[in-house]
Formats: structure tokens, sequence, C-alpha cells
């Protein structure tokens, strides 16, 4: 059976960090690139991190069928998960792993029901979260404070998922990580 395994929080969470992790400790992983109409943040690659496209072709995208899911999160920045990304990843004989937003993980988890292992990575709270915002230093103000305020409103989804991990100790939460993935894909 081909399995994925979607990981969603809200911004800030570590989830990144977490899927940067699982990849290096289980080769049989391979990461699906999303497409989204955001900008490049940091040192982030068109093709490697995200297919970056303008919000005419990611709605031409959507005309087409061509998501599994897609969701606009904010105005005119959506994301997506392509048909043609999992389709390549289970062709190459390898588990997708996701990392997406909130509602884009609960869409995964319904498409994929029982080949899905979905987890939920929680900040110790809303506070840290902002301050780990803060600290990553690559939105503005304005713009973290969006994104703590959806968080809270993302955290009522949490119960959605398979699982919710808090992430209030990166070292702890990667074992806790790698336990569940181990149990998932020997199932």
């Amino acid at each position: 059976m081909n399995k994925v395994i979607i990981f969603s929080a809200p911004s800030g969470s570590g989830k990144t960090t977490l899927v940067k992790h699982c990849l290096d400790v289980f080769p049989d992983l391979q990461f699906s690139i999303s497409c989204t109409t955001r900008d490049l943040r940091g040192s982030e690659v068109h093709g490697i991190d995200y297919h970056f496209v303008s919000p005419d072709e990611f709605r031409q995208k959507i005309t087409e069928e061509a998501f599994v899911e897609f969701e606009e999160v904010y105005e005119d920045k959506y994301y997506g998960t392509l048909k043609s990304e999992v389709e390549r990843i289970w062709a190459s004989g390898k588990v997708v792993i996701f990392d997406v937003d909130v509602k884009g993980g609960i869409s995964l988890k319904k498409y994929f029901g029982d080949q899905a292992l979905s987890i939920f990575i929680m900040p110790p709270s809303v506070a840290e979260l902002e301050l780990r915002l803060i600290s990553r230093g690559t939105d503005d103000l304005k713009t973290i404070k969006t994104r703590v305020h959806k968080a809270a409103d993302e955290m009522a989804f949490k119960n959605e998922f398979d699982v919710i991990l808090i992430n209030s100790d990166l070292e702890v939460a990667k074992k806790n990580v790698e336990d569940l993935l181990k149990k998932f894909l020997k199932s």
C-alpha cells in the first residue's frame, strides 16, 4: 500500500525542522514539494522548497484539477499539493511526507484515509510561538501578528489529526516522531 505522512502545525511550531529530521533518518521518505503563490523566503529555491507560481498560474491548475488539495490561506496566497508530486514519489517506491498548513493536513488525511499518518505539531504556548516567529527573522511584525492570531484558530483543529505532538523540547520531539514513523512504516 502506498503511504503518506502528513505534518501540520501553526507557522513556527517546528514542523519543517521535524520533517527535515525525518528525511535525514528515514531513507524511504521523500518530500512532497507543495505549490504556492507566496514569495520566496530566505534561501528557498524554486522546485526544491516549493513550486512557486503566480496566482493566475495556480488558479489555472485548479481548473485543470491538478491538485489533491489546495487552500487560499491568505488573499492570493495559495498552497496546494499537486497530484503529479504524489504519483512521482510513489512511482519511485518511496513514502510521501508532507509539510502543510492545518487545513491542508485535514484535507490530505480525508483524501488518503488509512494510507496516511497525520501529525499535528503543537507549540508549547502561543507566546512561545510568537517568540519563535520573531527569532526566525523571515517575516515583518505585521505578518507575525497575523500568523499568531491564525495559530490560535488552527490549534482548535488539532483533534482532527491522528497524533498531537507538543514541541517544547526539539530533541524529545525528534525522538517521538521517529517512534511514530517506525511504527507506521512497519504496519
